[in-house]
């Protein structure tokens, strides 16, 4: 690849060697009754109707790295994540709006077409810095977000097909074509967008998530649909002329370059592909046998099943007038036979009665007991969550379900600061944050309080919080002591009004350090019914 400008592409004509190639082919000269109409076809009705030099420069000047794209590519991916975390077509639908991806892909297939290596670089370093920015940017949302589930928007996004190659390769074929021909906007904008944003805001939600199926998944996907748009555009823009710079031994090495890669991403997605459809006919398998293996008036109320495991486990909830023993079983043996793989399932029967009104009622019933169950679950992970951060064992863990609220007293590690176990508290709230989680922490060394021009610093802000944070789980008084009466006073105030009990005093003593309050936690003798005792 040769490294001059774009305009100097479209003004260069055809490289010397070219022609010199093309006269000493043998194989040229018997397909060129063929290939010379067509040659002069598409020399006149697409390389002529085109302005190379004017769609050159506006391909260039769209893929530029500026404030304008990094910022409209920011807000199009928390649009996009945050409308995953919904689980909103809608809210996703807007973010490809915005999107400014399509100029640096596009501006990449241009350049490659071109053989334009500088060109190509300012490319991928828009692309790359741009997304970078893209996945952190999604990342610290999710972080900052109370949702961190999977939803079916982001599980779409994970497993990477031979239809979303397709999808970004008529993308791609739109886009470059709206850009040759002066009709881009952003309705064509989204159709390149359509493959590539929500994949990049789901990268972010694996990386915040630690989830590396997803990430890889999405990582995958948005890798797959980047280069095939790029190889794509690069096509079409040799189709419309805009590869002068190359030979046609180049030409022809850069073509069976893009035939590999192309075959390269479509093979494991075609594999992904097949296995997608064979899950499918699976399901609608195991659905089927499941349900005619019942009585004709049974309802099948909810059907799990597990593809990635070893054997393959199926977990179902029938809704049936009678009861039918050996059914599982019976099922076990039929589906490995049917689907040729090892099939362990698992069947849960509820008898009702053979009204509609019966059947619902065992549903809701059976829906309950699912939610109770998935509850005594939650609260499992949360008690061993606080067992392991306080040290002491789950039956030793105060759990009250009907006001949802967990206590423990942690043990006693030397060295280990108040800090800590305030963080260790506030990571055990996150898995559950409709509970109250309280870490009752050792009375330890309480930190102090300081001061700046007679006003609570930043550092004693943080203090006064984790002082307070500790006395309530404590609930023990805490008395400070200082030389100024007024920073004193200002400290009690402060805990005070966040409930603490506080006892105050004044040293006059020199050796008491200058705008420093200390807090330590009362004895039982200056315990609350001081005179300064408050509550």
């Amino acid at each position: 690849m040769n490294s001059q400008t774009p305009s100097t592409a479209a003004e260069a004509g055809t490289a010397p060697g070219a022609k010199r190639e093309s006269a000493f082919n043998p194989r040229m000269r018997l397909l060129a009754p063929v290939l010379g109409p067509m040659r002069r076809w598409r020399r006149r009705e697409l390389v002529a109707s085109v302005d190379q030099l004017a769609v050159l420069s506006k391909v260039q000047d769209e893929g530029q790295f500026s404030g304008r794209y990094v910022f409209m590519l920011l807000m199009s991916g928390g649009i996009a994540i945050l409308g995953l975390l919904l689980s909103s077509p809608a809210v996703v639908i807007g973010a490809m709006l915005i999107s400014p991806l399509m100029g640096p892909i596009i501006a990449a297939g241009f350049a490659l077409a071109t053989g334009d290596v500088h060109w190509l670089r300012r490319a991928a370093r828009t692309l790359g810095l741009g997304t970078g920015a893209a996945i952190l940017f999604c990342a610290l949302i999710v972080l900052m977000s109370p949702l961190q589930t999977v939803t079916p928007e982001i599980a779409a996004r994970t497993r990477p097909n031979l239809f979303d190659l397709a999808i970004a390769f008529f993308s791609a074929l739109a886009g470059t074509y709206a850009m040759i021909r002066g009709r881009e906007g952003a309705i064509v904008g989204v159709a390149i967008a359509t493959a590539l944003m929500p994949p990049l805001a789901v990268v972010g939600f694996g990386l915040a998530t630690w989830n590396w199926t997803v990430f890889s998944g999405a990582l995958m996907l948005f890798v797959t649909n980047l280069m095939t748009i790029a190889l794509t555009a690069t096509i079409m823009a040799r189709i419309y002329g805009f590869h002068s710079l190359l030979t046609e031994r180049q030409t022809l090495w850069q073509s069976a370059g893009i035939v590999v890669s192309l075959v390269a991403l479509a093979v494991p997605l075609t594999i992904s592909l097949l296995q997608i459809a064979w899950e499918t006919n699976a399901t609608r398998t195991i659905n089927g046998f499941i349900k005619d293996e019942f009585d004709p008036r049974a309802r099948i109320s909810q059907m799990d099943i597990d593809f990635d495991s070893k054997p393959i486990n199926v977990t179902a909830s029938i809704l049936t007038p009678k009861l039918l023993s050996g059914a599982e079983d019976t099922s076990n043996r039929a589906l490995t036979r049917l689907l040729g793989r090892p099939v362990k399932v698992s069947i849960d029967q509820f008898r009702v009665g053979t009204s509609a009104t019966d059947a619902e009622e065992a549903q809701l019933s059976a829906a309950r007991a699912k939610q109770q169950e998935d509850e005594a679950a939650r609260i499992k992970r949360l008690v061993d969550a606080m067992s392991l951060v306080s040290g002491v064992p789950a039956d030793q863990i105060l759990v009250d379900r009907d006001h949802r609220k967990i206590v423990v007293n942690a043990q006693v590690v030397p060295g280990t600061p108040l800090a800590t176990y305030a963080v260790l508290e506030s990571r055990v709230a996150r898995l559950a944050p409709d509970w109250q989680v309280a870490l009752r922490p050792p009375a330890a060394a309480l930190p102090r309080v300081t001061f700046a021009e007679g006003k609570v610093d930043e550092q004693g802000q943080n203090a006064l919080g984790l002082i307070a944070w500790a006395a309530t789980r404590v609930q023990a008084p805490v008395k400070l002591t200082g030389r100024d009466g007024d920073e004193v006073d200002a400290a009690a105030k402060a805990l005070r009004e966040k409930g603490v009990t506080v006892l105050t005093e004044t040293e006059s003593s020199r050796k008491a350090p200058k705008d420093v309050v200390t807090a330590d936690w009362a004895s039982p003798a200056e315990a609350p019914g001081g005179a300064d005792a408050a509550g």
